[in-house]
């Protein structure tokens, strides 16, 4: 009793013949995401490090993206997401999604009262 595997990536613009060639190509996209992480975080071009957004450099947001990118791809391909039915794929994916969220507003949050603290020298703090 088989199960066939989509054998696609990014909504069917590649596709594989075998399982094999479709967990290498994804492999190969996460390397490459991974390698464009690492040339800019060695790198860091001054255009995204002095850019701001919600209080937080362009690069730190690139760096976020890219980490959600690749935790996509891992759950989605790698842990064969897709082949699920609809039901538990919400359950798992949204349940992340809510929770990533959550924790890049309170990082936001907790990262803008301590800029607040230091720039203004507004409490000392008696350690």
């Amino acid at each position: 009793m088989g199960h066939d595997h989509k054998l696609e990536i990014f909504r069917g613009l590649v596709k594989f013949n075998s399982n094999i060639q479709k967990i290498w190509g994804v492999f190969v996209f996460l390397c490459v995401v991974t390698a464009v992480e690492v040339v800019l975080g060695i790198v860091k071009p001054e255009f995204l490090v002095h850019g701001r957004f919600l209080t937080m450099k362009y690069l730190n947001w690139i760096f976020i993206i890219l980490t959600l990118v690749k935790a996509y791809y891992i759950t989605w391909d790698f842990m064969h997401m897709r082949d699920e039915k609809t039901g538990l794929r919400r359950a798992v994916i949204w349940t992340g999604v809510f929770l990533i969220c959550y924790l890049i507003a309170i990082l936001l949050v907790e990262a803008d009262y301590i800029f607040d603290i230091y720039k203004n020298n507004f409490i000392k703090f008696n350690f």
